[in-house]
């Protein structure tokens, strides 16, 4: 009784501290919108792209169109070359870059940059062990209860992997860089593609009806406007928190990419196609980051 008498006041104090949090940030977005703030706008903005990449994934399904597996896996090979690109590019550089121009030196500002990745991998590691979800490697199999489980985790894995990205959106468009954050986005953009097809066939292969897989991706795709969002205004509260921002989604960004994109486009053996698919993704994301940048 005397533990469940103590836990309420540190309850309601959670609690509020998140609601006031809450409060600041739809403040902060509504001031921002009124104020045609262009950062907000362009995350808006670009994180819809996500989602409508997303979204597009999902044509093959409705026009009952196949691509084959290789083909698959060097587009997931090509996304996370991007993605990869645009960590190093858009997200990291650039972190180092303000942390040194709020005075921290060159150890100093590549410590910021070092805990942050670390922190946004690790918590992403952190959440994707508390969660309970399928990973993109495991499939479907078992029984046909298991199957439809297995399923739903498998979209619940999507779609928790879709926060960070929207996120990263969000965050690069609260910095300076506006060419590096929209080339950021298309690399997401770019990797969403897939994701959407693979979400509306694993819920064709349980038997659900074409258009509710369409819709279920078309939802997780929604995700990301929102994070991006969230992002642009939490990094807009304080610009001390700009070179921890870029460098948490930047370690978020990198955890998504070895432990869910680079295993799934292998999984079928085209490990060649998917390789080659991320070098060429990588290289062409460079060279946009840095002649437009």
């Amino acid at each position: 009784m005397q533990n469940s008498s103590t836990s309420r006041p540190e309850l309601l104090v959670a609690v509020l501290s998140v609601a006031i949090l809450i409060v600041l940030v739809l403040v902060d977005m509504y001031a921002r919108l009124v104020a045609d703030d262009a950062k907000l706008l362009g995350a808006v903005r670009w994180g819809v792209v996500a989602a409508v990449a997303t979204s597009a994934g999902t044509l093959p399904v409705v026009l009952s169109i196949k691509f084959s597996q290789r083909a698959n896996d060097a587009m997931l090979g090509f996304g996370a070359g991007v993605m990869l690109a645009a960590s190093s590019f858009s997200l990291i550089l650039p972190a180092l870059t303000i942390a040194g121009e709020q005075g921290a030196g060159p150890w100093h500002a590549g410590g910021i940059v070092s805990a942050g990745i670390l922190f946004g991998a690790f918590g992403l590691l952190l959440l994707d062990r508390v969660m309970p979800h399928e990973h993109f490697v495991k499939g479907v199999e078992g029984t046909s209860t298991q199957k439809l489980k297995r399923v739903w985790l498998f979209v619940f894995a999507i779609c928790l992997h879709n926060f960070p990205e929207g996120l990263s959106i969000g965050v690069g468009f609260g910095g300076p860089d506006d060419v590096g954050a929209r080339v950021l986005a298309i690399g997401i953009s770019v990797q969403d593609i897939p994701e959407g097809l693979v979400i509306a066939l694993a819920l064709t292969s349980v038997g659900y009806s074409r258009w509710l897989a369409v819709g279920v991706a078309v939802l997780s795709g929604l995700i990301e406007p929102i994070a991006a969002i969230i992002g642009v205004v939490v990094v807009g509260l304080s610009e001390a928190m700009l070179p921890w921002g870029l460098a948490a989604a930047a370690g978020a960004m990198l955890f998504v990419i070895s432990h869910e994109i680079i295993p799934e486009s292998h999984r079928q053996g085209h490990e060649s196609a998917a390789t080659q698919g991320l070098i060429i993704g990588f290289v062409l994301m460079m060279l946009l980051d840095t002649a437009l940048g």
